[in-house]
């Protein structure tokens, strides 16, 4: 008995101390519990969409290079091929390091209504396990990868600008243009449309995959730079025809296939949106090429391979800011819209105004830009074919035209400034003797063609 007794008061001594503890044991389980729930609950990127985005960043890629440098490269004569390859390469490079330096965090981050922070300056705080959203709630990528991608926009925009400049713009300035453009005009309009919290994208404009940010943009900062810079000698006097349409094909083609990533990409994801985005990306397309030949047919009864190539880039444009958000049907009508607008202002508006936009930059990239940005208002409605917002099709036109007027606005104003500041700190034209020799000689020592 006495043994029972001492064994029963260590055993009971022993339980008390084991439920004395249970309150601090509990909490332990409890936390440790919480903190399994919430790893399990964070969204893991699925890896179908992030080799998909890896596929369309790389798309993108072949869009400036090789795409539109010998898109470009073809349009202007031999003896400034070169020229434009390089300027084209140079400012692509130069906008992906701003872009990782500066510009994705501008773009793309907490800030105001006009420009995010420096928080990701350099890509602070990103790590191969940061994810970026995608519009579908609990779906992600990987974020070094949607910082890739919006690199690849920023690039191929400020590429584009350079094709109202080329055959007379000093290297030296495209390079100084490049990082102060990607600066200070391209990464605050991709904040303002694309970001939470920015101007546009607040008003409920609607900018799938860069009517606004990319094609209106590059198109009015061509323009500017092309009055700042000058016509070209011999302008329009002496005859400058394209020295090879076959490259400037070849550059289509490229242009037309690394689309489908630069549009099919915008939605994030691998799924049936990004179906509907290449379907209207080839209708489109198709739409503005056919209806550019048969518009020379109708006026000049002479079909000409480079209109085929240009309706084909207005087709592209004008799908851009619509590609997920309209149907088929609206596509093909923005297509052919698109480029009937902007064959009107190169045929007609630009030689009565004389202007000396070299590859008409504006003329496809900015008209196209704004019919399609203004259209996907319109054939966004889901009574016209569209994923959108009956009955408010007025309501968000006029949202629309306001966006495409601040884009506007802010790009001309912007790119005038970097403009004017380069002109008279290190000059933006060559020599009248480099211009007459040709830019591959006079500043790259180099020819395309020896024969």
């Amino acid at each position: 008995m006495n043994i029972l007794k001492k064994v029963s008061a260590v055993t009971g001594s022993a339980t008390l101390a084991v439920f004395a503890a249970m309150p601090a044991w509990a909490q332990d389980v409890a936390s440790e519990a919480a903190e399994a729930a919430a790893e399990a609950a964070a969204p893991i990127p699925d890896k179908g969409d992030t080799a998909w985005m890896i596929t369309a960043t790389v798309l993108v890629l072949a869009m400036a290079v090789p795409g539109l440098a010998i898109f470009y490269g073809g349009l202007v004569r031999t003896k400034n091929m070169l020229s434009v390859l390089t300027q084209v390469l140079a400012v692509f490079c130069l906008g992906c390091l701003t872009w990782i330096a500066w510009g994705y965090s501008i773009a793309l981050s907490d800030g105001n209504a006009f420009f995010g922070g420096l928080s990701r300056a350099f890509l602070s705080g990103i790590t191969p396990d940061s994810t970026a959203a995608t519009f579908t709630d609990g779906v992600v990528i990987p974020e070094y990868v949607f910082v890739a991608f919006q690199m690849t926009f920023a690039s191929i925009t400020a590429a584009l600008v350079i094709g109202s400049l080329v055959e007379r713009i000093k290297f030296g300035a495209v390079m100084l243009f490049a990082i102060l453009w990607v600066t200070f005009v391209y990464a605050p309009i991709a904040h303002m449309v694309w970001y939470g919290g920015g101007f546009i994208y607040e008003m409920g404009a609607l900018d799938y995959a860069g009517g606004t940010v990319v094609h209106i943009n590059a198109g009015v900062a061509g323009l500017v730079g092309s009055l700042i810079l000058g016509k070209r000698l011999g302008f329009p006097r002496e005859p400058m025809p394209p020295h090879s349409l076959v490259m400037t094909f070849i550059g289509t083609g490229l242009l037309w296939a690394g689309w489908m990533g630069f549009n099919g990409g915008s939605g994030l994801e691998a799924n049936g949106g990004a179906g509907l985005t290449i379907l209207n990306t080839f209708a489109a397309t198709a739409a503005g090429v056919v209806t550019w030949l048969i518009v020379e047919q109708l006026i000049k009864s002479k079909p000409s391979l480079l209109g085929g190539a240009s309706g084909a880039i207005s087709g592209l444009v004008a799908i851009t800011p619509g590609a997920g958000i309209v149907g088929p049907l609206g596509a093909i009508v923005m297509g052919a819209l698109g480029t009937i607008a902007a064959f009107i202002f190169i045929d007609v508006i630009k030689k009565k105004l004389g202007l000396d936009e070299t590859l008409d930059v504006f003329g496809i990239h900015g008209v196209a830009g704004i019919i399609g940005s203004i259209g996907t208002g319109v054939f966004a409605a889901a009574s016209l074919g569209g994923i959108g917002m009956d009955p408010t099709i007025g309501a968000q036109v006029v949202t629309q035209i306001v966006a495409v007027v601040v884009a506007i606005a802010w790009s001309a104003i912007g790119s005038a400034i970097i403009f004017l500041v380069l002109k008279a700190i290190v000059g933006l034209r060559v020599s009248e003797e480099a211009e007459r020799e040709g830019l591959d000689l006079s500043t790259h020592g180099e020819r395309a063609y020896h024969y």
